[in-house]
């Protein structure tokens, strides 16, 4: 008999090695064995069937009742490829319109996003108020309003600060929205946010495993690159995977990570993994937000494979990082540059990671030349005159 590996496996079924490994490992995929440490499976083994079917997901959705309204399509397992329908599936009301406005946000349609959520900035209902504020603010930011992301952020703080019977279910919110809010922002976390620890084990399975890509893009921020990576990890061995919203942004994550300790190939797979989950459902936005935090891994593989995706992506990245700037200037004192090319800043962020002229020439499929004249001219924008300084300001 003839056998393939998890990734050949994972190839052929549109999904990810870690899925299939998980497969393997519950005994789901017939004839699979365990040579070493890598998983053997037959070459004509039958892909094992999802059990997120659409009324599977709607269950999802009111499976954890104390949190009916709060993200809801990031709470919501369906199927890739399948996002539109599970939202039209669902009941007429606020849920449905903040999922809309979700779906419209993560597939980088921010101006229908916005038109979406600006309807209940008020509303009653404090899950789907702090869940539409949460999306006409990063909506904003790609649309330039500056003054109305800042409007929309304010709102977050002020229907926290509420609450003033600060239960259990009122604490939970309030860590994973406030931490969304700033880590994303790359802002300083408010001081009188709950404990990680606290407020996690009450979140629903697809807000928890957004809580714990917060809390790994947050690690990532203070160079702790291996514990972000092991956050990341566990999540997705736990089921994240079955989220795909969370899971696309976990698999970022990953990517920015992997690029920081020079582990290229690592990068790779996750960016595939995450890539595998959104383009069946065009969730590109995440690809966009993070685009200078990936190292030229876009430029490396999506580029090249998927290039009118990549020009979108880029242009996501074009208008979110114009309005992230305008806020993270002003809020942190800082001064990011903002007349970088994508392609500049991302032969910058690897030169300030140690990578050299020829190692990143070879990554991101230009010339030595190139590079040079990349790096050379992101260092006269930034103002610094050499790679130690470069990476005071990116490493």
């Amino acid at each position: 008999m003839e056998y393939m590996s998890a990734r050949d496996a994972a190839r052929k079924w549109n999904v990810s090695a870690r899925l299939i490994q998980r497969y393997c490992a519950e005994g789901r995929i017939k004839g699979a064995r365990k040579s070493g440490t890598v998983w053997e499976i037959p070459s004509d083994a039958a892909r094992p069937k999802d059990p997120r079917k659409k009324e599977e997901a709607v269950e999802t959705i009111y499976r954890n009742p104390s949190f009916p309204n709060l993200m809801p399509l990031m709470n919501t397992a369906f199927l890739p490829g399948h996002c539109l329908e599970f939202i039209h599936g669902m009941k007429n009301g606020p849920r449905k319109d903040i999922a809309f406005a979700e779906y419209h946000y993560f597939s980088g349609h921010p101006k229908e996003a916005s038109q979406e959520a600006e309807g209940y900035l008020t509303c009653r209902d404090a899950e789907v108020r702090l869940s539409a504020c949460l999306i006409y603010a990063y909506s904003n930011l790609s649309l330039g309003n500056i003054q109305r992301a800042r409007y929309a952020l304010e709102e977050i703080k002020k229907t926290l600060k509420a609450d003033t019977e600060r239960s259990s279910h009122a604490r939970s919110i309030e860590g994973f929205i406030s931490a969304a809010a700033a880590v994303l922002l790359h802002l300083p976390l408010p001081e009188e946010l709950p404990d990680a620890k606290e407020f996690m084990p009450s979140l629903p399975l697809g807000l928890r495993a957004f809580a714990l890509y917060v809390q790994a893009h947050y690690l990532y921020l203070q160079k702790k690159y291996e514990h972000s990576i092991g956050i990341i990890e566990s999540a997705l061995t736990m089921g994240a995977e079955q989220y795909p919203i969370p899971a696309i942004y976990l698999h970022l994550a990953a990517v920015m990570d992997h690029m920081s300790l020079k582990q290229a190939d690592r990068a790779e797979e996750h960016l595939l993994a995450a890539w595998r989950l959104a383009r069946p459902d065009d969730l590109i936005e995440g690809f966009g937000e993070h685009h200078g935090l990936l190292g030229g891994m876009l430029e490396a593989v999506i580029k090249q494979k998927w290039p009118e995706d990549f020009k979108r992506i880029i242009a996501i990245t074009y208008e979110f990082s114009s309005g992230w700037r305008k806020i993270h200037n002003q809020e942190t004192g800082h001064d990011v540059a903002d007349d970088l090319t994508t392609t500049e800043f991302a032969a910058a962020m690897l030169a300030a990671r140690n990578w050299t002229n020829p190692e990143i020439a070879e990554h991101m499929n230009i010339s030595v030349n190139t590079v040079k004249h990349h790096i050379s001219q992101a260092m006269k924008k930034l103002n610094v005159g050499n790679r130690k300084d470069l990476k005071k300001i990116y490493a």
